[in-house]
């Protein structure tokens, strides 16, 4: 596997879908738009509710402070963006766009990420079943194996960086023989997939959007366990799989 596709800052898996923009893949995430703005959604659980596997201070300062910001900063973008719109300000506008998508893809990937969550009585860490659960299988050969390449991803990240994992996991062929064939076309040719799920990386806050429809993300961020963990992040991606919502993902596969 290209061991450029895992320097980048967030791990997700991706189905291919129709093509919607960003603001429809932040309502798939439960993410509220009142009259153009964005609103920090609720957790569907209290804080504490993923302990041991994350702790409820972290996701108290998680959700009510980080996301947060990236909640207000891309309202004040975007009000700062209209306002040159309004006076044909080409220069403003373009300095504000890349504002508008690392706050606003903060946005949607956290509100994904909390719906990527759930307490153990609630279903969390139990294995996806179904059609998903027949996808990963017949490409990875087993769920554990494909925790394996998603946690060796996280691992490599340098630094911190929120690392969504995109995977289109192709039913004809296994993915490393799929992006083997792909190295020869251009990045955005070897995310073309046909009726099955790919890996591929977005960098940063970039929101999974076009075509493909994120199943799952897991936030590496230093201020997702640092906290709890510190320097011990291998833990941290173990831990997590404990409270991943598999069922939520099954949702999104469909």
């Amino acid at each position: 596997m290209a061991t450029a596709l895992f320097r980048k800052s967030v791990a997700t898996i991706a189905r291919r879908g129709s093509p919607f923009n960003a603001a429809k893949t932040a309502a798939s995430a439960s993410t509220s738009f009142v009259r153009g703005k964005a609103t920090l959604p609720d957790l569907p659980y209290d804080y504490a509710a993923l302990e041991p596997s994350i702790s409820g201070k972290i996701m108290q300062l998680h959700h009510d402070n980080h996301h947060k910001t990236y909640v207000n900063s891309y309202n004040q973008a975007v009000e700062k963006f209209l306002d040159a719109e309004s006076k044909d300000d080409i220069a403003a506008k373009i300095s504000l766009q890349p504002l508008i998508n690392f706050h606003g893809g903060g946005h949607i990937n956290h509100s994904l990420f909390w719906e990527n969550l759930a307490p153990k009585q609630s279903g969390g860490g139990e294995p996806p079943s179904g059609s998903l659960a027949k996808a990963i299988d017949e490409t990875y050969g087993s769920l554990d194996e494909m925790k394996k390449k998603f946690n060796t991803a996280l691992a490599g990240i340098q630094g911190s960086g929120l690392y969504f994992y995109h995977i289109c996991l192709t039913h004809s062929t296994t993915l490393e023989d799929f992006l083997e064939d792909s190295l020869e076309d251009s990045l955005e040719d070897s995310l073309v997939c046909d009726g099955g799920m790919l890996m591929m990386i977005e960098q940063n806050q970039d929101p999974v959007v076009g075509q493909y429809k994120p199943l799952l993300g897991i936030d590496a961020w230093e201020h997702a366990y640092y906290l709890q963990y510190q320097n011990r992040k291998a833990e941290y991606f173990a831990a997590v799989w404990d409270v991943v919502n598999w069922k939520a993902a099954e949702k999104r596969f469909h």
